[in-house]
């Protein structure tokens, strides 16, 4: 299979049978990146951007390690959330946006990769091993997903899903939700 802007099209469309959250995903994709740039949040928010990290696998993370990522960023104050997401929304790359998130307890590079896809969504994109390995199997991608991706893992990653999404002049939420369908097709 490959990456076309129809095959990118089809699977979008089809996004919402394989994923029950594509509802509200399109939802916080509309929402969270102006509330994070305008700092007028609660805790609940940014909450919900490391419940779906894991959450939007439907039972693939074992409740244990989903729960434990969850109570670790939930050690967080208020105000570190706040000033981390404040000061990655000025950041101006990636690799400094993961550094300021990643400062949180909770948060490593993939967690922090969701607040950048929900910081900005037309230039960040989350990074995950099941992503990668369809980048991968699709021949996007040359490497295995690393155990512990680092920032630079990140900016590999998505250096490639925008020359992808630029290619077939798609958003980098279109590529992911169809990804996300070229995973369960395979």
């Amino acid at each position: 299979m490959e990456l076309t802007a129809e095959a990118i099209d089809e699977r979008v469309e089809r996004y919402p049978d394989y994923q029950p959250l594509s509802t509200v995903e399109d939802e916080h994709v509309d929402l969270l990146p102006g509330t994070f740039a305008d700092g007028d949040y609660g805790w609940r928010d940014p909450e919900w951007v490391v419940q779906w990290y894991g959450r939007r696998f439907l039972g693939a993370v074992p409740n244990a390690d989903r729960r434990a990522i969850e109570d670790a960023y939930d050690e967080n104050d208020y105000e570190d959330v706040h000033e981390a997401i404040s000061a990655a929304v000025e950041a101006d790359t990636a690799a400094e946006m993961l550094r300021r998130l990643t400062a949180l307890s909770g948060v490593d590079v993939q967690i922090g990769s969701a607040f950048c896809q929900f910081i900005d969504p037309d230039r960040y994109v989350v990074i995950d091993e099941r992503q990668w390995s369809t980048l991968r199997a699709l021949g996007e991608l040359d490497d295995d997903y690393p155990d512990s991706p680092t920032a630079a893992d990140y900016e590999e990653y998505l250096e490639t899903y925008r020359a992808i999404a630029d290619r077939c002049d798609r958003s980098l939420w279109d590529l992911y939700r169809a990804l996300w369908v070229f995973a369960e097709e395979r």
